[in-house]
């Protein structure tokens, strides 16, 4: 028996939601950290090799999401509604997604010089998930609940400011740029990104669903 196993063995069933919610903030912060950085950096080949790299944290959040559905399956006890737990864990699952498929994008449209649109919408995407990462860790007990409102407002805040970027971007882009062909990559590739805020929003949308119905 595995240490994981052994130890899951002395926690509450109701309370093994709040460790894997837990570990998915944790993880999605990390890739939300990696992206910034591999856009961040100068060098082409490093930072397509950063950009790569995210499959392996995406893979980790879909294993985390799994638990999560197979825990709904086996315990008749939950800390909420199983419905909201349903959606938390696919809200959460879509960032990742969203992240890996933005990057993947840079990656098989060979993008080489990085805009200022995608340098300033890479840091409202890591102050969202950050944010994401502090409410997901206030539910445990749910003593705190202006962290996490506060929380849940600064991602609602951040999700505008991407709207906002996107627009400003198309806008630019579509002024400035005469192939086709890299419109098409471009807008791609900045809708992606704005995308992983909406599900950052989503996600925060249920955390204040349940606050509301068992603060």
């Amino acid at each position: 028996m595995g240490l994981n196993s052994f130890i899951k063995l002395f926690l509450p069933k109701d309370k093994v939601f709040y460790s894997i919610f837990e570990q998915v903030g944790a993880n999605l912060k990390e890739m939300g950290a990696a992206f910034r950085a591999a856009i961040e950096q100068t060098d082409v080949t490093k930072r397509t090799q950063m950009l790569r790299a995210l499959e392996d944290a995406e893979h980790k959040n879909d294993e985390l999401t799994h638990k999560i559905f197979v825990e709904l399956g086996q315990n008749f006890i939950t800390p909420f509604d199983r419905e909201d737990i349903h959606y938390l864990a696919t809200s959460l699952d879509d960032v990742a997604d969203f992240i890996y498929a933005s990057s993947k994008k840079m990656v098989n449209y060979q993008v080489k010089e990085i805009d200022s649109f995608m340098k300033e919408m890479v840091v409202v995407i890591e102050n969202a998930i950050v944010a994401l990462d502090k409410a997901l860790h206030e539910l445990r007990n749910m003593k705190n609940l202006r962290a996490i409102t506060e929380a849940c407002v600064q991602i609602n805040s951040l999700e505008n400011q991407a709207d906002d970027l996107l627009d400003n971007a198309i806008i630019k882009m579509f002024a400035s740029s005469t192939d086709p062909i890299e419109l098409v990559k471009l807008k791609d590739i900045y809708q992606d990104m704005e995308i992983i805020t909406d599900k950052c929003e989503d996600a925060a949308n249920v955390i204040e669903s349940i606050i509301i119905k068992y603060a």
